[in-house]
């Protein structure tokens, strides 16, 4: 793949994001449970107004896949609903080692999920390049990975 921006902190994400979602009709975000949820919430919220439907799929259980929707407390998670859309953000946590998530079972999920959408977009959002350690930028066509990096700084008096 080849990088096509580059963009620094929250907003920078958030804004690529809102970019890479023009033109969709409705987002399904595949996650871990704890790690990957506030994450699509965040990225949810610069969409809050643009009138996509948003759904939120914990690990590989589309039984439990549920509405990304805007709260008097911000983007959160609500009723279930139905995963079927025309992009899938897959989220970094999945690939962390420790999830032991089946990727032959995430991309048969992705079709199932894409089925009867023409042209559907496969997006990964990860931070300190997870997908491409666990080798998943080669196991998943992503249309577009964004990666992004962090860097922590903590201060004290004490």
């Amino acid at each position: 793949m080849k990088q096509i921006e580059k963009a620094s902190g929250i907003g920078g994400m958030l804004t690529a994001f809102r970019k890479l979602a023009r033109g969709r009709k409705k987002i399904t975000f595949i996650g871990c449970p704890g790690w990957c949820n506030p994450f699509a919430e965040l990225l949810g919220y610069v969409l809050r107004d643009a009138g996509k439907e948003m759904v939120f799929i914990p690990n590989l259980r589309k039984d439990l896949a549920a509405n990304v929707q805007m709260t008097d407390y911000g983007m959160q998670l609500g009723e279930k609903a139905d995963p079927s859309a025309d992009t899938v953000v897959l989220l970094g946590g999945l690939a962390m080692p420790k999830m032991g998530v089946d990727v032959r079972g995430l991309n048969t999920m992705i079709k199932e999920i894409t089925r009867g959408h023409p042209d559907p977009q496969i997006l990964g959002v990860c931070i300190g390049g997870v997908f491409q350690k666990a080798g998943w930028d080669k196991l998943i066509h992503f249309d577009y990975l964004m990666d992004a990096d962090m860097e922590v700084v903590t201060y004290g008096s004490k």
